[in-house]
């Protein structure tokens, strides 16, 4: 269920398959040599062409200032990406990864900002101060050291854990300079540690800050230096100036591990913090029980945020991450929770799962490195169900037909109960999105997925009138490994 590729080993030369959310699968990696000159001339490389497109519609809108801040747009992107990988020679070897997009859309260059999704595939602050259509980035580059089970890699690179992920679903993956540690030497255990300095999100052509904002006070209004930093649902109020008063340098740390050494239960234990702004431990615990034809797994899922400075250095209305804090109980605190659980039934190629999030009604969770607090459990395709005092509900239905034209479908329902009383989240909203996605035997590791998003809502489910949040989105992506 978990990957949907064409059949393993239908091709000899097949180097990488796709799972269904796009993280990169390498089947064939270099070995290890004797010489200098083999370390480089049996590496590998990989290559990838790419098409993204998106198209959104929803009921235009304007701020209280009568500025647009949704229109109906499409926006496609086409590219690629070469990677390459060098033999280990005495456990050392060498990695990059280039990657390039140029993008066609149908706003004007000075509307760039009201990109969705569809941001992914153009970085918009090139788009709106030089009109930029594209992004050429080298956004790996690093050296690895490898010693029996274990890996350390120091430099630009990809780092999956609960809360950094590649997101590789637009055309740049959302990648990290630093070190990082990856460990097997455990029984049943996979032990991960990083310390990063800089980030580049996907739709960046520099590396940036890992959680600083960019926006600079008493910046003329086509500056856009919000686009320059960290931009990403992250907290608005902690900027760099903010940062650098302060004394402060932004630094990412995170130890992640998961270990399956007793029979049918999964543990997952993550801490991500940066020491003097804000930090966050979690606990899952996943258990398969056999139920006649079906393989029932329970799950829950505990996250505890702390507050280890951040409010204060940002001056206070801390707890909503746009600094809209009415309704908020401690506006002046970023400690928090969120609990969930699901039940997932399976049996064979069938796949049913109900989820439920809880989010402490104290402050938003702060997660701006592409990896989802919700993820897995009630998150839809475009949704941030994170902010304080909200409740979620999901009904996932997965079906894999393996041998029947090798496609997957996937379909949610989310019903989102946000605070009525809160202006600074997103009104109550229910969606419903439909994943299909196929591998072809026929070709060298080809892949179709189309996507459909549906959402709707009442503005006005309280006494704050907020925006709509209904809209129909629709995606569809071409991939080609070779």
């Amino acid at each position: 269920m978990g990957i949907l590729s064409a059949e393993d080993n239908i091709h000899e030369n097949i180097k990488r398959t796709l799972r269904p959310n796009m993280v990169v699968l390498y089947d064939e990696l270099p070995g290890d040599v004797d010489t200098f000159t083999d370390m480089f001339t049996q590496g590998k490389f990989y290559g990838r062409v790419r098409f993204n497109s998106f198209g959104f519609k929803w009921k235009h809108e304007l701020n209280v200032n009568g500025v647009p801040v949704r229109k109906d747009h499409a926006i496609a992107g086409m590219g690629g990406s070469l990677i390459y990988k060098s033999a280990y020679l005495n456990g050392f070897a060498v990695g990059a990864g280039l990657y390039v997009t140029e993008a066609l859309g149908t706003l004007d260059k000075d509307e760039a900002y009201l990109y969705k999704a569809g941001k992914g595939v153009i970085s918009r602050y090139d788009q709106l101060t030089d009109g930029s259509d594209g992004i050429l980035s080298l956004a790996q580059a690093y050296l690895e050291y490898k010693y029996e089970k274990t890996k350390v890699k120091a430099g630009r690179q990809i780092f999956e854990s609960f809360l950094t992920k590649s997101n590789d679903t637009k055309m740049i993956p959302n990648t990290f300079e630093g070190v990082t540690l990856v460990s097997k030497e455990l029984p049943q255990t996979v032990f991960k540690a990083a310390y990063f300095t800089k980030q580049k999100l996907r739709d960046h052509s520099e590396f940036h800050h890992v959680l600083a904002y960019g926006y600079v006070p008493g910046a003329p209004a086509d500056a856009y230096t919000q686009y320059t930093e960290n931009d990403d649902a992250n907290h608005i109020g902690l900027t760099v100036a903010k940062l650098d008063a302060a004394g402060i340098d932004d630094r990412l740390i995170i130890f992640d591990a998961k270990n399956k050494s007793i029979e049918n239960l999964s543990l997952w234990a993550n801490y991500t913090g940066l020491p003097q702004l804000i930090s966050s431990a979690m606990f899952q615990a996943d258990y398969a029980v056999e139920a006649g034809e079906w393989t029932l797994i329970p799950g829950l899922r505990y996250m505890q945020q702390f507050d280890n400075g951040m409010s204060t250095v940002i001056g206070g209305n801390a707890a909503n991450r746009k600094m809209i804090t009415t309704g908020y109980t401690d506006p002046n605190s970023l400690d928090s929770w969120l609990f969930g659980a699901r039940l997932d039934m399976v049996q064979g190629n069938i796949k049913f799962r109900l989820g439920y999030t809880k989010v402490a009604d104290k402050a938003d969770i702060i997660a701006p490195w592409r990896g989802f607090p919700t993820a897995g459990f009630t998150r839809a395709m475009s949704q941030y169900n994170w902010y304080a005092n909200t409740k979620s509900y999901m009904l996932q239905a997965e079906y894999d037909t393996e041998s029947f034209y090798n496609i997957r479908m996937l379909g949610r329902l989310v019903y989102q109960d946000f605070d009525d009383r809160k202006p600074g989240v997103q009104a109550d909203s229910n969606v419903f999105t439909f994943d299909v996605m196929r591998g072809f035997d026929g070709t060298s590791n080809m892949y179709v997925k189309m996507r459909y998003g549906h959402a709707w809502g009442d503005p006005q489910t309280g006494t704050v009138k907020k925006l709509d949040p209904s809209y129909d989105e629709l995606r569809l992506e071409i991939n080609y490994l070779f």
